[in-house]
């Protein structure tokens, strides 16, 4: 079964995803507890979500300064005129440093996140951005401080069903 869209799920996959993304250690019986359902229908139903490709994977969330990556920053990447997207997506995937690629509209193709030690280290893993084919220039804003990210943004659920009025009006 594929999820082609968010109109393929019913409500309680959409409050099921939305917990794991707030807790993806949740036990599926926690899960459970949140959606009225037991566990094994949970487990049932998270398997199909994985299997399906919505949920694509869970991870630990770290503090970047704490495993030494002190620096952040975001790089907008202009590609030449003949510069080929999926060949500059291609070799920004093999730069270590690149945490985030995401595909713009405007002048630049490309928005990256990159996660250093050290504002020397950002220079460099610029150097090695500028020298990849096919990028004509890079406009680089260093990140000050984080407020927030990586948020859980959980679809809307589906509005109840309307009640038929009973009043005879």
């Amino acid at each position: 079964m594929r999820y082609a869209t968010l109109g393929g799920m019913d409500a309680v996959d959409r409050q099921i995803i939305a917990a794991l993304r707030a807790n993806g250690r949740a036990t599926y019986a926690d899960l459970g507890r949140q959606v009225g359902l037991s566990a094994s229908a949970v487990h049932e139903r998270v398997g199909k979500l994985e299997s399906s490709g919505v949920i694509t994977g869970y991870h630990a969330v770290v503090d970047p300064p704490s495993v030494g990556l002190g620096v952040t920053a975001l790089v907008g990447i202009q590609p030449t005129d003949t510069g080929d997207d999926d060949e500059i997506a291609a070799a920004l995937g093999e730069l270590p440093e690149v945490e985030s690629c995401y595909a713009v509209a405007g002048d630049e193709a490309f928005v990256v996140k990159i996660r250093v030690a050290t504002v020397d280290e950002l220079e460099r893993s610029l150097g090695r951005l500028r020298r990849i084919h096919g990028v004509a220039r890079t406009r680089t804003t260093v990140v000050l401080s984080t407020r927030f990210e990586g948020r859980p943004n959980a679809p809307e659920p589906a509005p109840p069903p309307a009640v038929p009025d009973k009043s005879g009006a």
